[in-house]
C-alpha cells in the first residue's frame, strides 16, 4: 500500500463515516467501515464515532497484522472474510441503523416489496443466521450471504453494504436503511404485495442499463 493509497483511504473513510453518522446510521459508535488498499485494508478503529480523525484509522493486513499503533474495530475479521470472498469489492459499510437492525431482529430478509431491492443484486436482501459479534462464524456467514448480493442483514445485529467504491457502499447503506424503514411502515399498514421474479428481473435489467451511464433518482 502506497502513501497515496493510505491518504486517499483515510480521507474517504472519515468523510463517509461522518456522512453516515449525520444521517443517523451509526448511533453511539455502533458500526464500522473499511476500504481495500492493495493487499491490505484500512478500517475504522474500535469505538469510533463521528469525531474520528484520519490518523486514528487503522491500516492492517487481511490476516490481522496492524501497521501502526491503532486498535482496529472488533469486526475486522468480518471485513477480511468478505474481501476474500469478493475480490471485486473495495469497500464495506457495517451499521446498526434502526430500521435494518429492527428487521434483522425478526430474522427476515428484506423481500421484493419495492423494485429498488433489485439494486442489491437479487430478489431480496438476505438475513444471516445469528453469530456472535467479532467471531469467525459471523465473518463466514456474512461472506456467504454476500456472494451474489451487495447487502445483507446480520441476525439480531445490523446490516452490511459493500461495493466497488466507498461511495457506492455508502449510498447502498443509505438506500438499504430507507427501504427497510419503508418496508416496516408497509407492514404496519397491512401485508405488502411483493413483486414477482419476472418483475424483479426486469428491474435488475433496467438498473444494469442505467448503470452504464448515470443511475437516475428512481
Amino acid at each position: 500500500m502506497t502513501a497515496t493509497d493510505l491518504t486517499s483511504a483515510r480521507t474517504g473513510l472519515v468523510a463517509a463515516y461522518r456522512r453516515l453518522a449525520g444521517e443517523g446510521l451509526l448511533p453511539l459508535s455502533a458500526g464500522n467501515l473499511s476500504v481495500r488498499a492493495g493487499d491490505m485494508m484500512v478500517v475504522t478503529p474500535t469505538g469510533a464515532d463521528a469525531s474520528v480523525r484520519e490518523e486514528e484509522l487503522v491500516p492492517m493486513t487481511m490476516a490481522g497484522d496492524v501497521d501502526g499503533p491503532g486498535v482496529p474495530t472488533s469486526e475486522w475479521a468480518m471485513h477480511a472474510a468478505i474481501y476474500a470472498a469478493r475480490p471485486d469489492i473495495a469497500a464495506i459499510v457495517h451499521t446498526h441503523s434502526d430500521a435494518c437492525t429492527a428487521l434483522s431482529c425478526l430474522r427476515r430478509p428484506l423481500p421484493a416489496f419495492h423494485y429498488m431491492v433489485a439494486l442489491f443484486g437479487g430478489e431480496d436482501v438476505p438475513c444471516t443466521p445469528y453469530a456472535h459479534f467479532g467471531s469467525p462464524e459471523l465473518g463466514r456467514l456474512a461472506a456467504e450471504a454476500l456472494r451474489e448480493r451487495t447487502a445483507c442483514l446480520l441476525a439480531n445485529h445490523g446490516m452490511i453494504c459493500c461495493g466497488p467504491t466507498l461511495a457506492a457502499a455508502t449510498k447502498g447503506a443509505l438506500t438499504l436503511e430507507m427501504l427497510a424503514r419503508q418496508y416496516i411502515l408497509a407492514c404496519q399498514a397491512g401485508d405488502p404485495v411483493l413483486l414477482g421474479p419476472d418483475e424483479m428481473a426486469e428491474a435488475k435489467r433496467r438498473f444494469g442499463y442505467y448503470g452504464r451511464s448515470r443511475i437516475p433518482n428512481a
